[in-house]
Parts: structure tokens; sequence; C-alpha cells
């Protein structure tokens, strides 16, 4: 995404759109997942001690940069920043899963959660993955995590019970 892309705020939602990660805006991102999350929920597992050491860190920039060459690079991914209001309140990303699917990722900030960002958040997604050719949007998560299942089903997303508690959605790009 070469722009930023937004939504319209609703009233007691607050303006949400997704960055580019450039270095500025990484330095940011990597501190409200300090402040407001924990590591296991902005990237992937590293080895060593819990909590955001400084090697955490270090895998948590890696990991974005690794993702700016977006879906044509090594990992098929790119990730954006989410704002609420102009400020980072955390992380999206769209991962390619096949020739016209991406999967997106979100993880918000804890005082970002329950906020309605979610919600305006994966139209965006949405929009983007279509404008990257996507015809389907999927998404993974668990049964017990109420606030993801309640921003998929917001959207209109198809939802499949797997085993584990593991939860499948899929979203059509209109």
């Amino acid at each position: 995404m070469d722009r930023t892309a937004s939504v319209p705020p609703r009233p007691g939602i607050p303006a949400v759109d997704v960055v580019p990660v450039d270095e500025d805006v990484l330095a940011t991102l990597l501190g409200v997942a300090v402040a407001d999350a924990d590591p296991t929920d902005a990237m992937p597992p590293i080895e060593g001690p819990p909590g955001w050491t400084e090697t955490a860190r270090a895998a948590f920039a890696a990991h974005h940069r690794s993702r700016r060459p977006g879906l044509s690079g090594p990992h098929a991914e790119v990730t954006y920043a989410v704002r609420a209001d102009r400020a980072v309140v955390g992380s999206a990303r769209l991962h390619r899963v096949g020739p016209a699917r991406l999967e997106m990722g979100v993880w918000l900030g804890r005082p970002a959660r329950g906020q309605g960002v979610g919600t305006a958040l994966v139209p965006l997604l949405v929009a983007e993955a279509g404008r990257l050719g996507a015809t389907t949007v999927t998404a993974e998560t668990t049964a017990d995590n109420a606030g993801a299942l309640a921003m998929l089903r917001r959207n209109g997303a198809a939802l499949t019970e797997r085993q584990g508690g593991h939860v499948h959605a899929e979203l059509p790009v209109e």
C-alpha cells in the first residue's frame, strides 16, 4: 500500500486507518507493542525468556522490516500499522495463502481493544486485499477469542469451527 487507507469515523468509533511500516512508524509500533501487548500477541514466537527482552524487541523490528518487500517478497506478506484517531494502536498483516487468497492477521494494544477499531479495520484489509488481487480473505483464531470472533461476525465472515478449538473465517472480496 503506497498510501494511507482509512474508514470515515462513525459515532463512538475512532477514525481507523492503516499505514506502511517505515522506520519512524516501526519505532512507534514497537513502543505500542511493548507498552500494550504481549510479544506472543504481536509477533511470531521466538526462543528465549518471556516478555519484551532486547532479543524480542530486535525480533519484532526484524519481522516488520522483512515484510517490506510485500507479497512479492520471500515471506509473501505485508504488514501495516493500525491507527485509531491517527495514533498507532496495533498492526495488521496480509499473507498470501493461495493464488487469490490472503490471510489477515491483527493485533491491537490493550487500550484499543473493544473500541470498534478491529471492526472498522476489517473492511480496510478486505479492500486492500482486493487491490492486491485477492478474491477471498481468510483469518484464523480460536473459539475462546471473543473479540476476534465478534470483529469477524460484524463484518459478515463465514466461520467454521475446527478441531482443537480453532476457528477458520472467510470473507469475500467484493
